[in-house]
């Protein structure tokens, strides 16, 4: 069909098509934000057909328009194609930081130094390791000690910061120390006896002896003639000899009860015997031979005393009273407050004052080694105001023995 009336009639199909076009663009934004790659059923939406091919569900609802994808979306009234209802918003979803990889909890591990000093004598790990074998004597040629030891080896490379460098350690009569050849510097502990010696190891097995040159020291002590001491109140200090300058002592073991072994290096030591905790106190020098034990029984010339204040001789004791004992020269020896204050004194001449409800009561006396006593004070013997025995009454403290 050709000529004027076909180009008319091409006209009006064509104006109808673009009519259906329009209305059809009038109606997709709705189809849009409703039906995803896959449309609705009956092959429509944005991908129509091609939805299955990309794996879209035709039955599921497509892609949504977010607050701010929307937001920039033109209006429909702006380009001449008005929407039949308006498009439905829809909240962002929450999605894991990262999807389909687990998240491991936080583990918190100390700190690592760059590297690990090594506390051996060698760094050379791959070396060979043989037995060291000790044991320790008192004196040359002596028997091993069975018990009693304390074995520490150190490197004698220092550690980083200059301390010694532990090694090995052991408690044992006999230890075996598997250790690498090299140099070593060892401490054994025997008692308050001990020895630092250097050892050289060959990579060896090996057993070196240790003499230790060291004895006991077994402490006693008497009281007057042959009297046997208390031995709650009797305690020993001793002291090493390095000179002749008794300022230059070294203490070495401090209250040690009576009969006890105490095992020290081989030397002069000076012995303090204390009796009581008042002025009942005896030196000596005493010599400790290697490999013996040595005993040594010191004299103490005092005596336990009991006080009391009594109205008559054999009475009872007045309590809430203090007591001051002096020599008699006046120097201060002890306080105490009681009824029945107990202190061990040294023989000698002293004068004792009681004091008990503002009163002031003294007497003079003697004490003898050996004879332990009460002393009884009697209140008719009341202390002159002027007397200068009241001095030290004042702030009386302190107890008896």
């Amino acid at each position: 069909m050709t000529g004027p009336r076909y180009r008319t009639l091409a006209r009006r199909i064509t104006g109808g098509l673009t009519a259906l076009a329009l209305v059809a663009a009038a109606s997709t934004p709705t189809a849009f934000a409703q039906d995803g790659g896959g449309g609705g059923g009956g092959g429509g939406g944005f991908l129509g057909g091609l939805g299955g091919i990309f794996g879209g569900n035709p039955d599921r609802p497509g892609p949504y328009v977010s607050p701010s994808a929307n937001d920039l979306l033109p209006k429909g009234d702006e380009i001449g194609a008005p929407q039949a209802m308006p498009l439905r918003r829809f909240e962002p979803i929450a999605l894991p930081n990262l999807p389909g990889k687990p998240q491991a909890p936080a583990i918190d591990l100390p700190g690592l130094p760059a590297y690990a000093p090594q506390t051996g004598p060698t760094q050379n790990l791959l070396r060979r390791r043989e037995t060291l074998s000790l044991r320790a004597v008192l004196s040359e040629g002596g028997t091993p000690i069975p018990n009693g030891l304390v074995w520490r080896l150190f490197s004698a490379v220092p550690s980083f910061d200059g301390s010694p460098s532990l090694v090995a350690s052991s408690e044992s009569a006999t230890p075996d120390f598997e250790v690498a050849p090299g140099t070593y510097i060892l401490h054994v502990a025997f008692g308050r006896a001990g020895i630092v010696k250097r050892v050289d190891f060959a990579g060896i097995k090996i057993q070196e002896t240790v003499i230790l040159n060291a004895g006991g020291l077994k402490l006693n002590a008497v009281v007057g003639d042959e009297g046997k001491a208390a031995a709650s109140r009797l305690s020993f200090d001793i002291y090493a000899k390095e000179d002749d300058e008794e300022e230059s002592h070294k203490l070495v073991a401090s209250d040690v009860p009576p009969e006890r072994v105490v095992r020290l290096n081989a030397g002069a030591y000076q012995i303090v015997s204390h009796y009581g905790s008042a002025n009942a106190v005896v030196r000596a020098d005493i010599r400790v031979e290697a490999g013996k034990l040595t005993e040594a029984t010191l004299t103490q010339r005092a005596a336990l005393l009991t006080m009391k204040l009594v109205r008559e001789h054999g009475g009872e004791a007045i309590a809430d009273t203090a007591w001051t004992i002096t020599t008699a020269s006046g120097d201060l020896v002890r306080q105490s407050v009681g009824a029945f204050p107990t202190m061990v004194l040294a023989e000698g001449d002293y004068v004792i004052v009681a004091k008990n409800n503002d009163r002031v009561y003294q007497r003079p006396f003697t004490v003898a080694a050996g004879e332990n006593t009460d002393v009884e004070v009697l209140t008719s013997e009341i202390a002159q105001p002027e007397d200068p025995a009241e001095g030290p009454l004042d702030g009386v403290s302190g107890s008896g023995d």
